[in-house]
């Protein structure tokens, strides 16, 4: 995955929280423990802790309390300043370390896409949209997924992915790459 990626990602999300009504916000999602502000609060705090972590700097934005104001313009700010890190030169010759470990910047980059694309999923989902998501860029997505995540990853909890879940027969590779994640689809 690449910065033109993160874009296709961030501009899925931007159209998925176009959508989202006020009196939704605090309906339950399939990234469990998190309502929709909640996760619309994390979509806006992962573009800036990707930007630190790029950056090499202390995370300063958090995301939390966007959902109470213009989510949507506070997403593509928040995303347009971490495609504008990833611009700068050398940001993808650069060792990250986002807060649990060095990596090459074009890892953090793919975490960064498969966050902010099954998070998007996570609020269509909730909030009734369809969840047939780019089809062509979730297989993309799901493709790597597969490559990057490893059992490792996985609890019982979720902490970071939950256990596979199995997808129904016909599913979207949208709906697939949330299975794979960890949600019930």
């Amino acid at each position: 995955m690449n910065p033109q990626s993160l874009a296709r990602a961030q501009e899925i999300a931007i159209d998925v929280l176009a959508k989202v009504q006020p009196d939704q916000l605090e309906l339950p999602t399939p990234c469990e423990n998190w309502n929709v502000a909640q996760v619309i609060d994390h979509l806006v705090g992962s573009q800036y802790w990707a930007m630190a972590a790029i950056e090499g700097t202390e995370m300063s934005e958090t995301g939390e309390g966007a959902s109470a104001g213009d989510f949507k313009a506070s997403f593509a700010t928040a995303g347009q300043a971490l495609l504008g890190s990833l611009s700068a030169e050398g940001a993808l010759e650069r060792t990250v370390n986002p807060g649990f470990g060095d990596m090459p910047a074009p890892a953090l980059v793919s975490m960064a896409v498969t966050d902010t694309f099954t998070h998007a999923w996570d609020i269509a989902k909730a909030t009734g949209q369809s969840t047939d998501l780019d089809p062509e860029f979730a297989a993309q997505c799901l493709q790597g997924a597969k490559v990057g995540i490893s059992d490792a990853f996985r609890s019982e909890e979720g902490s970071i992915f939950g256990l596979e879940q199995n997808a129904p027969a016909g599913a979207s590779a949208a709906d697939q790459l949330a299975a794979f994640l960890g949600r019930s689809v």
